[in-house]
């Protein structure tokens, strides 16, 4: 058996360390000086308990129909595949100047700039920056998820591009190919299944996103709905009926991605 000597403490060990110790006496003192404002905490645990049992286990529907939260939910769907539909076509076209086995250095160093730029801000917040000139609703909605969706992509597209093996693309250009021809004969077959799977994700997290526009920006849909059953109506009932439609749709989509995927690794 094989002892292995003990690696060396360095200072990057010990400020790693050193900032765990920091942030565990942080969170010590928070609690310990935590202004409960005189709320019982066994009470109040008591009744966190009580409303998560009526929430998960008394799910029911009493101020919409099913039909009603049905017709929610295809507009929160439909919101989430809009804007995931804007941003995989547009970020196929960038992501093809961005990858550096397509495009020139000075190209892809550009749009990365501003693709980060875009990454940075939250969703949120380009949703509420074009609710200045478009209103609060699904309009602004559908842009500031557009516009971050295709930030997103961009750079899963683009690294898809770039794990093609140059060699391929050598050869095509070395036959006389064009380069949209080598974009459609190598590039595409090629990360096609890398493309569906980024979507696919994208689609998922567009899908969650649009839940909280919909009481956030005033967007519609199901997220609308969840919002007035919680802080409006109090129906923690209401609530987990809304809750379990949501992930219904969550799981269904999750099945039929990799389904999908699959099928298109292993055609039958």
């Amino acid at each position: 058996m094989t002892i292995l000597p003990p690696r060396p403490f360095n200072g990057a060990r010990w400020l790693v360390r050193a900032t765990l110790a920091v942030l565990t006496v942080l969170t010590i003192l928070a609690f310990a000086t935590f202004d409960s404002r005189s709320v019982d905490i066994g009470t109040a645990t008591v009744d966190f308990l009580a409303g998560f049992q009526r929430l998960l286990l008394e799910p029911r529907l009493e101020n919409v129909t099913v039909v009603e939260l049905l017709e929610q939910l295809a507009i929160t769907v439909a919101l989430g595949a809009l804007t995931t539909l804007i941003g995989a076509v547009v970020a196929f076209v960038l992501a093809l100047g961005v990858a550096r086995n397509l495009a020139p250095r000075w190209l892809s160093v550009s749009i990365n700039a501003v693709t980060a730029l875009v990454r940075a801000v939250p969703t949120v917040l380009w949703v509420l920056l074009f609710a200045v000139s478009a209103g609060l609703g699904s309009v602004a909605a559908v842009i500031g998820m557009s516009f971050h969706s295709a930030g997103y992509l961009i750079k899963a597209y683009a690294e898809s591009f770039e794990e093609i093996e140059l060699g391929t693309l050598e050869a095509l250009q070395a036959s006389g190919a064009t380069w949209w021809q080598i974009v459609a004969q190598a590039v595409v077959p090629s990360s096609v299944t890398a493309l569906l799977s980024w979507t696919f994700v994208r689609f998922e997290i567009n899908f969650s996103t649009a839940i909280a526009m919909g009481a956030a920006a005033g967007a519609g849909g199901i997220g609308f709905d969840m919002f007035m059953a919680s802080g409006f109506y109090l129906d923690l009932r209401e609530l987990g009926a809304f809750t379990y439609a949501v992930l219904a749709f969550a799981i269904a989509l999750e099945w039929f991605a990799t389904r999908t995927t699959a099928r298109i690794r292993r055609p039958v």
